[in-house]
């Protein structure tokens, strides 16, 4: 450890008002969920507006979570590392203390005379001059060992009270993370009720409908657009002798970790709530919030974004006008454009848009329409 000085002090005690104002913001930085449920009830009228308010309060959430998790992590560190720092100031500390006390000691056995008889005993101007000297050095040591003491000593304190501050934001930065889950968990449960109420509310029930079958076909219309987008990208590509992506006839890889209920199948199918027959596009995967989803197969991402309806998604170009669609994420990975493999984690299971509850919408489109993810799924 270098030589503590009063610099090393004023560092120290920038550090810690540092670490005080960390602290303050951290006190301060809960996000208010009264205040949120209080701007929702506003929106409760418009099922689209209301979901795409949640879901922005749902993701600044997440993103807030991320954040205390990455300052967790980032402070674990800074307190193994003032922890090293105040077990080397402690063990100068004891070193600084022995020498003093060898110092002592030498002086009571040794009896060193006086520094003010060595002056009188000085033969002449020269001895009186030299002996002076000497007399000056030796006070000028023990003050200087005395005030390196008192300075290391102040340094050890300063590094303890660092220490102790920095362990109570770690403790308050846990506790942030435990409040926004929960408040997160709150506001999900809250979505899902809401929206169920407002689709079995017979008074609604007319208007849901309506509204349902609407969302589904802009939701087409989208995904139709980014593929026919893509579609000509690639005949501009073909146009300049450029290579195009193509599909080489591989199995998919199932787009969970370890989870494969299926809460809702592909194909014809009462609507849980609305109570009429839909076509259900994809292959709806229970799973618990967070669970990575996988890129199914090697491709280019089409499109990283949000919907109403699809909420968070993901939307993979495996070539040959084949697509994979991934729904309801609580987190994308990836953006558009990326290259992605088989396997690869591209977003986490969620409940954004249309949903009432944590799973993954899986969807496939070949040449331009929705066909069975089983035709090509792997579990």
């Amino acid at each position: 450890m270098s030589s503590i000085t009063s610099d090393s002090i004023r560092e120290k005690e920038e550090q810690i008002q540092q670490a005080e104002k960390e602290k303050e913001a951290l006190e301060s930085g809960i996000t208010n969920l009264q205040a949120i449920k209080k701007d929702l009830e506003a929106q409760k009228a418009n099922l689209k507006q209301y979901v795409a308010q949640l879901d922005k309060s749902l993701m600044e959430m997440e993103q807030n979570i991320v954040e205390l998790n990455q300052q967790i992590q980032t402070k674990e560190e800074e307190i193994s590392q003032n922890e090293k720092e105040l077990e080397a100031a402690l063990e100068r500390e004891q070193n600084q203390k022995e020498s003093m006390i060898t110092r002592i000691k030498f002086v009571y056995e040794t009896g060193t005379p006086q520094l003010t008889e060595l002056l009188l005993k000085a033969t002449g101007f020269g001895d009186f001059l030299n002996t002076a000297d000497y007399v000056e050095r030796v006070m000028a040591y023990d003050q200087r060992m005395l005030q390196d003491y008192v300075t290391i000593r102040e340094y050890v304190e300063l590094c303890r009270d660092e220490l102790e501050l920095e362990k109570q934001i770690l403790d308050q930065a846990k506790y942030n993370v435990q409040l926004e889950q929960q408040s997160l968990e709150e506001l999900i449960d809250q979505k899902s009720r809401d929206i169920v109420s407002y689709e079995t509310d017979i008074n609604n029930k007319e208007k849901a409908i309506k509204e349902y079958e609407a969302e589904l076909k802009a939701q087409d219309a989208e995904i139709a657009a980014l593929e026919a987008a893509i579609a000509e990208e690639k005949k501009q590509i073909i146009a300049n002798s450029g290579t195009v992506l193509t599909y080489d006839g591989g199995v998919f890889k199932f787009p969970l970790a370890s989870y494969t209920r299926i809460s809702d199948e592909y194909g014809l199918r009462i609507h849980p709530t609305l109570g009429v027959e839909q076509f259900h596009n994809g292959v709806d995967f229970a799973a618990p919030k967070g669970t990575a989803i996988y890129a199914a197969y090697d491709g280019k991402v089409a499109a990283a974004a949000y919907s109403g309806t699809m909420g968070n998604y993901v939307m993979i170009d495996h070539g040959d006008g084949l697509y994979t669609i991934y729904m309801h994420a609580s987190a994308l990975y990836v953006e558009k454009d990326d290259i992605v493999v088989r396997g690869e984690t591209i977003a986490a299971v969620g409940s954004t848009g249309r949903s009432t509850g944590n799973h993954l919408h899986f969807s496939v489109r070949l040449n331009g329409a929705y066909t069975s993810p089983w035709n090509y799924l792997s579990q």
